[in-house]
């Protein structure tokens, strides 16, 4: 595995373990091990005091890797034995984006809550499926929006908002850059039919943000663009995205995403995060603060009526959301996320990449 640092599709956050179980009362297992973001996942279920139990895929030298990082996991021979084992109440996954949902459904009709990587889905038709599913089986479809759920400094800035540092929210502007190692990536990643478009992929990060610091509960795309200008040697790829979306609150969004990062930058993307409200505004610099001679990322600025601020949120926030995901599978609640929102940033990210324009490059 490369570098947190360097590389995106490995980011795999670790933090100090919290856990809300006991060891053995919450057993889970991992299923398709096909994005780096399966790691990220699993340590924050493990450090929240779940125990996982089997993992699976197709490829063995995928879960020989797998079994380095955690050396508990036992091999199963099947997805079929992994479903069918009584003790699994959760299965997490990293499939290819495009067959999420479709192991999802299998997930939740062996009676299993699922855990699935971002973006959940690439159809509306298999939101309806999933949707059908949830309601069929009475399980849950959660998703692993890591920008937001795995960042301190993000999850901080939704503590602010909550405790009405800013006001009323009324825009929120994100911008998700991500180094694109091409020679690292695999083949499905280039085909958009497995993954569903940049506004789909890394989008869906950006929309899962503006709903829950926006707390809508719906919004519209008011239009999308995409483009490959730089890579014409894989002409499926999306390279470039942005879009506005307006909820159903009043409160506007705007984000752009894109595979550009440098390789001269110390981190696989200068995420940044600008909420603007009533009373003042925050600034979330997620993963690097570029030649500042502050190191990591995690930095939050934020303004108001009564002053300037600054924090370095690492290691003061933690990742409350594996903790309550375990506790909402336990009690049947919805702490950690809400279905709702889940399948509205899966539905609305999927509506930016089907109405986008394509911009043709000279």
């Amino acid at each position: 595995m490369a570098s947190t640092r360097s590389e995106g599709m490995s980011y795999a956050p670790k933090g100090k373990p919290n856990p809300v179980v006991k060891p053995g009362e919450f057993e889970f297992s991992a299923v398709a091990l096909d994005h780096g973001h399966i790691y990220g996942m699993c340590n924050g279920l493990v450090e929240a005091g779940a125990t996982l139990r089997y993992v699976y895929d197709p490829d063995p030298a995928k879960v020989a890797a797998f079994k380095k990082a955690f050396p508990d996991a036992i091999a199963a021979e099947s997805e079929e034995r992994v479903l069918l084992d009584s003790r699994t109440r959760l299965v997490a996954s990293a499939a290819v984006t495009s067959k999420r949902c479709a192991l999802g459904i299998r997930a939740m009709d062996a009676g299993k809550d699922y855990f699935t990587d971002k973006a959940p889905l690439t159809t509306l038709e298999q939101l309806a499926d999933a949707k059908a599913a949830v309601a069929r089986t009475g399980r849950k479809y959660n998703v692993y929006y890591s920008e937001r759920l795995h960042v301190e400094g993000a999850i901080f800035a939704g503590q602010l908002i909550e405790q009405g540092a800013i006001g009323k929210v009324v825009q929120v502007i994100g911008l998700g850059p991500h180094r694109l190692s091409a020679k690292g990536r695999p083949d499905w990643f280039f085909i958009k039919e497995y993954y569903g478009g940049i506004l789909c992929d890394i989008g869906s990060h950006q929309i899962d943000q503006f709903l829950f610091y926006s707390g809508a509960k719906d919004a519209r795309v008011v239009y999308s663009r995409v483009a490959n200008y730089a890579h014409p040697e894989y002409p499926e790829l999306d390279d470039f995205g942005e879009a506005a979306l307006l909820a159903d609150n009043g409160v506007s969004n705007y984000f752009r995403v894109d595979w550009f990062t440098p390789d001269g930058l110390g981190t696989w993307g200068d995420g940044r995060l600008t909420i603007l409200g009533t009373e003042g505004f925050i600034e979330a610099r997620k993963y690097h603060n570029i030649a500042s001679g502050a190191p990591g990322g995690n930095h939050v600025y934020w303004a108001n009526g009564e002053g300037e601020y600054y924090l370095d949120a690492t290691g003061k926030v933690g990742y409350p959301y594996f903790g309550q995901l375990i506790l909402d599978c336990l009690n049947r609640t919805e702490n950690a996320m809400t279905q709702a929102h889940a399948f509205k940033a899966a539905e609305l990210c999927v509506k930016a990449q089907l109405g986008a324009d394509t911009v043709k490059p000279d």
